[in-house]
């Protein structure tokens, strides 16, 4: 699929037959492989409904919107690749049911039966590693709930020895992308891009009237009528000479600069993107040089992230990298990148944290692979000659690509300030 194949948004019975086929497609093409990496053959995911693992919910059919009762994803690495199994009282999409009424005790409760078919299951299977979701990491690979995780080893018996922790092939299966999705995602840029576009233009302010929060409302709301959902609070700030900094509570001026933090989801797939608009004087036909600047400067440091990020360095090591460059370079700023995919915040390694520019414990020592999507977050600090060395803070952030290509940006990044 290329990037300009999809139109977004698509019917819901559209969006449901297309995730369910790359469903089919990651569990047939990636998961072998990932499980092979992890050295588990066999990996156990289980959720109740309203308590779901989060990978689960990435495992079950587009018409599920939470587990049903208690439900128990088996995928088991065969010689010929991942049988995908459920012991569930209801059918699971193409996973094949392993719990046979039949051959339940008279007397047993529900909850008893299932346990009992997921130890027939996992006889006959005699597999070698039992991989199950707890990280002390990752919140994503971490979706075991207590009362779960008790029960399920209680019920294992011997084969609770060949238990260890499934992080690794979590992360690995939630952070990977095929290359459909990846052009879903670059599409769904775009029409963040284009909602961008619109708010930040005179059909939606009104200098000395509408304020940053409208503004922010305007993009909640239109992302609704578009049939997308945020994945979080749009936010729209304003920066001035005379403001202690970034503020989301002022009605926009001529002369200010705005700033944007969206993120919308469909397709079980999410974005996250930070653009920046400048409100033109009267007689003025451009910004300011020194906010042009500004800008500039953060498009620098974007190179300097994307040219650290080579897949096997872990996130740390990319982070300390750029930050090595800007520093030679006089660049004052922060980088605060993170894998987007399923999940705004994805799995995967972290490149910084706002507030940990030295490495991030735990997340930062993870690897970064191909075939993964980022949110190229970072943010400059510049002073403006023009607002009398008033030091603005540059924020920008765009869907990137990193593929055995190199990286791509996904849609195209900002590479001057947007005027109205």
């Amino acid at each position: 699929m290329t990037a300009t194949a999809l139109q977004l948004p698509l019917p819901l019975r559209e969006q449901a037959a297309l995730r369910d086929g790359w469903l089919d497609r990651r569990i047939t093409d990636l998961l072998p492989g990932f499980m092979d990496e992890a050295g588990i053959d066999l990996w156990l995911v289980v959720g109740r409904e309203y308590h779901e693992d989060p990978v689960l919910m990435t495992m079950l059919p587009a018409t599920w919107l939470s587990a049903r009762r208690r439900t128990v994803l088996l995928l088991h690495r065969t010689a010929d690749g991942v049988a995908p199994l459920a012991v569930s009282r209801y059918p699971v999409g193409s996973f094949a049911s392993v719990w046979d009424p039949a051959q339940d005790r008279p007397g047993d409760s529900h909850e008893r039966a299932q346990w009992a078919a997921v130890r027939r299951a996992v006889d006959r299977i005699a597999p070698r590693v039992v991989g199950i979701d707890v990280s002390p990491t990752f919140a994503h690979a971490d979706g075991l709930a207590h009362t779960d995780h008790e029960l399920l080893l209680a019920e294992l018996g011997p084969w609770a020895e060949r238990v260890v922790p499934a992080e690794q092939l979590a992360v690995r299966w939630l952070e990977t992308r095929l290359p459909e999705e990846i052009a879903a995602q670059h599409t769904m840029n775009a029409l963040v891009h284009a909602t961008i576009d619109e708010a930040f233009s005179p059909a939606v302010i009104t200098p000395g009237s509408t304020t940053a929060l409208d503004v922010a409302w305007w993009i909640r709301q239109r992302f609704h009528d578009l049939g997308v959902d945020p994945w979080f609070q749009p936010t729209v700030d304003v920066q001035r000479p005379g403001l202690p900094g970034p503020t989301e509570h002022a009605v926009v001026e001529a002369g200010d600069l705005l700033h944007c933090d969206v993120g919308l989801r469909t397709l079980g797939l999410t974005t996250d993107t930070q653009r920046n608009a400048y409100v033109l004087r009267a007689g003025e036909t451009a910004p300011p040089a020194g906010l042009a600047a500004a800008h500039v400067v953060g498009n620098r440091m974007q190179d300097l992230v994307t040219a650290a990020m080579l897949p096997g360095r872990t996130g740390d090591e990319v982070l300390a990298a750029a930050r090595a460059v800007a520093g030679a370079e006089g660049i004052d700023g922060d980088v605060y990148s993170h894998p987007v995919g399923v999940h705004g915040h994805g799995a995967g390694p972290a490149i910084g944290m706002w507030d940990a520019q030295d490495g991030v414990p735990g997340a930062g020592s993870a690897r970064l692979h191909t075939d993964t999507t980022w949110a190229l977050e970072l943010c400059v600090r510049v002073p403006v000659p023009e607002w009398g060395g008033h030091v603005v803070r540059m924020a920008l952030e765009q869907g990137i690509a990193l593929t055995a290509e190199g990286v791509s940006y996904l849609d195209g990044r900002q590479t001057v300030l947007m005027t109205l």
